[in-house]
């Protein structure tokens, strides 16, 4: 049901079954390091490009998830996700090898939760049993897609901040489960502009009121 004109509250409070996240080298060695599920310390993964590594990310983050859970692929009925990449590519070649419908989910940093939101809403109408809400991004490929290519060895702005080379997924659940987090409420925001024209200072965008707009 709606409360007011932004709140979502749902009424059979969707649980959040399982999670998982997989990061890179640079945030395991952050504080939280030894909270993630697991760090990649290779920021190519195996692989031959950055866009091909994120996908690799998000791959290993939703089989993590399963396997925390339990369950297989097929236990799931759909999966909400997304990355930065165009046309949520990383994100299509991540998960093309699951047996789990997929919905493309695009919200730059808010994909994460804009997914689980979905998931949540799948689920409390009773339509799913089961939602998996899963993202990804690299700092590379970040760079490469929204800035300049690393290659090209531009001098990085004093605003300049790091995308988080990682992915995160969870598990959303019908079931009334014990110890876990339910999802009661939600709210999907509208658009505002801040006039802000620095790409390299994301901050700003996504969080005026904690970040100065101008350096």
């Amino acid at each position: 049901m709606r409360i007011g004109k932004y709140v979502i509250e749902f009424q059979n409070k969707p649980s959040v079954a399982e999670w998982s996240a997989v990061a890179g080298k640079k945030e395991g060695e952050g504080p939280l390091g030894k909270l993630f599920d697991m760090v990649i310390e290779d920021a190519t993964d195996g692989k031959d490009t950055w866009e091909q590594a994120e996908s690799e990310f998000q791959k290993t983050s939703i089989g993590v998830l399963l396997d925390k859970a339990g369950i297989k692929d097929t236990d799931v009925d759909v999966v909400y996700a997304g990355d930065l990449l165009n046309q949520c590519s990383g994100t299509g070649f991540g998960l093309r090898g699951y047996e789990i419908p997929f919905s493309g989910v695009y919200g730059a940093c808010s994909t994460s939760v804009l997914a689980m939101i979905n998931a949540a809403i799948g689920v409390d109408s009773g339509i799913f049993r089961k939602a998996i809400s899963s993202t990804s991004s690299h700092f590379c490929s970040a760079e490469k897609q929204f800035r300049q290519p690393l290659e090209y060895g531009g001098q990085r702005s004093p605003t300049a901040q790091w995308t988080v080379t990682g992915a995160a997924s969870a598990l959303i659940s019908g079931e009334k489960l014990q110890n876990r987090p339910v999802i009661e409420k939600a709210i999907i925001g509208r658009i505002v502009d801040k006039g802000v024209t620095d790409s390299a200072n994301m901050g700003a965008a996504m969080a005026p009121v904690d970040v100065k707009i101008e350096p």
